[in-house]
């Protein structure tokens, strides 16, 4: 799988605004690129909103209002209580099928005899979806194997960053999965309410086309995971060591600069940084879909490493490189920035948002010591800062396209079930387990996990990612609740502009192999195995072989967008 490059964070799913998609988009109408054979690994381009054959959208009144009202997906509310459970789905099918879902698992896989599984098959109406368990940390590849070979089962699940390990997503798609677009159509809310309330645009990103030049081969083929949106990748920095050595939180580059001189001591084992690639571009304003933008006054796509602000960016990473601001083992790819962070051996480290919580809750119970938060958004040179925020899915699930339809509509039944939010009896028994055996409830009343609970369901457990909430919510504890929607609120603002909103866009085969050569000139420069006076080497080496291709497809598709 190609490795993340600075503009990872750019290319998450997006939605097109309303107003985006002029003509094309309000027909419902996938558009190509350059060439139209998706069997040929030149690309496919897919429009993702404007669908006459999605669910018919119908409010599912929540049953517990959140605490912190936020302005979702972007700006997602929170609980800092935890609710009295209600019970969403009160009418419950009777299923009686027995079928397998392969996922990912990160950890040793539960004992299929656990008292969660049993519950879980009881609550939703009696069908049995036993979980065939993949490596996590491998499954993207050996995804690929299983799907070619229909060695996955009755559906398997995966991850959105996934998709890359296929030569062709949209080829695997349309030839591998159940097309449900009948079955889904229209209004499904009298026996899938839930589902009916899950936002529209989820739905939109899970159609792709069987032949883009025809509107009427797009279709529904996967059950979308949950939506959300926001920032969801950050530098966490260790706040309590930098009060303790006096360096303020830095509200600029070069003040980041200045503190990670201030700290790193290589001769003791002390440096700023544990990885700093994939999403540090947005600090000198780069950013576009796959390094992409339109460039307005050239009138032309331009891609990042045409631009002076690239060469700014390798010049920052090789400057902690050379003045050893950087751990050195961090180019073998093997440290856990984690645990060096947790040692109070690296100041920041790059990492999922997520881990925000997870350092918060640890120290509550008292297993490290510490504190951490986000940086604000930065930018160098004195430009405004942005911040990559994108509305979008996790993911899917895929069904079997050799199932019947009725084996279909009992697997829409479990995730009709977990559909259901938070404040629910239904998301409780997905995500935290049966109480008194998974987890208690605290002196707050807020489920705290057991031994068995912590191994069980709080982590390898993907029921809950069978389908997408109806909404997407803060949770947890109340302290970080409050945190985090403090600070989704203080980046509204710098919200970076995608010109590729409304669109899946999958590069071709060529381009991607093209930029997975150019990551690695990067890195060689950014740990010193190459010079900074390469990189125009390095640029020309990317358009002749493969970059002006992609170019051309990039431009095709935005004007496509854009109606130009």
């Amino acid at each position: 799988m190609q490795s993340p490059t600075p503009s990872t964070p750019f290319k998450r799913r997006s939605l097109f605004k309303g107003t985006a998609l002029g003509a094309l988009g309000a027909a419902g109408l996938p558009f190509a690129a350059a060439c139209s054979d998706i069997e040929s690994g030149e690309g496919s381009t897919q429009a993702t909103s404007g669908f006459d054959f999605l669910p018919t959208h119908k409010d599912w009144p929540l049953p517990v209002q959140p605490d912190l009202v936020g302005e979702p997906p972007n700006h997602p509310s929170g609980f800092t209580s935890y609710p009295e459970p209600v019970q969403a789905v009160t009418d419950l099918p009777a299923g009686g099928g027995s079928y397998e879902l392969t996922v990912p698992c990160w950890g040793p896989a539960p004992a299929k005899d656990d008292p969660y599984f049993s519950a879980v098959y009881e609550a939703w109406g009696g069908t049995k979806l036993e979980l065939r368990q993949g490596d996590g940390m491998t499954f993207a590849d050996t995804a690929v194997q299983w799907v070619k070979a229909d060695e996955y089962g009755d559906g398997i699940q995966l991850f959105s960053y996934m998709t890359g390990s296929f030569s062709s997503f949209q080829e695997t798609v349309v030839n591998s999965f159940y097309d449900l677009t009948e079955i889904l159509k229209g209004d499904i809310s009298e026996r899938w309410p839930l589902l009916a309330a899950v936002p529209t645009p989820a739905w939109g990103l899970s159609v792709w086309s069987k032949d883009p030049d025809d509107p009427d081969t797009a279709g529904i083929y996967g059950i979308p995971m949950s939506y959300s949106g926001g920032q969801g990748n950050g530098i966490l920095a260790r706040t309590d060591l930098m009060e303790s050595a006096g360096i303020a939180m830095p509200t600029t580059v070069e003040e980041l600069l200045e503190a990670a001189r201030a700290w790193s001591d290589d001769a003791n084992g002390k440096w700023a940084f544990a990885q700093l690639d994939w999403f540090i571009g947005q600090w000198f304003g780069l950013g576009g879909t796959d390094g992409w933008n339109w460039d307005p006054d050239q009138e032309k796509m331009v891609n990042n490493i045409e631009r002076p602000e690239f060469t700014e960016m390798m010049e920052f990473r090789r400057t902690l490189w050379d003045e050893q601001l950087i751990h050195p083992d961090v180019p073998t790819g093997t440290l856990d920035a984690a645990a060096l962070q947790e040692a109070g051996q690296v100041l920041f480290t790059q990492d999922n948002l997520v881990r925000w919580n997870d350092f918060n809750i640890k120290v509550k119970k008292g297993e490290i010591e510490g504190a951490v938060a986000p940086l604000p958004p930065l930018a160098a040179k004195g430009r405004t800062p942005t911040v990559a925020m994108a509305a979008g899915i996790g993911g899917w699930t895929f069904l079997n396209k050799n199932l019947s339809r009725e084996q279909v509509e009992e697997i829409l039944d479990l995730a009709n079930w977990c559909a259901s939010p938070f404040g629910t009896k239904e998301y409780e028994l997905l995500n935290y387990g049966v109480e008194g055996e998974h987890f208690t409830l605290g002196d707050d009343g807020t489920p705290v996990f057991t031994t068995l609970g912590s191994e069980v369901v709080q982590g390898p457990v993907h029921y809950k990612a069978l389908g997408s909430q109806v909404e997407t919510f803060l949770t947890g504890d109340p302290d970080m609740v409050a945190a985090r929607f403090e600070y989704d609120a203080s980046i509204q603002d710098y919200a970076m502009e995608n010109a590729f909103e409304g669109v899946r866009i999958e590069a071709p085969a060529e381009a991607k192999a093209a930029g997975q050569t150019l990551w690695d000139q990067q890195q060689d420069i950014a740990f010193g195995r190459a010079e900074l006076s390469s990189i125009p080497d390095m640029v020309e080496t990317y358009l002749n072989n493969g970059g002006e291709a992609a170019r051309q497809y990039y431009t095709d598709a935005y004007k496509a967008v854009h109606g130009e």
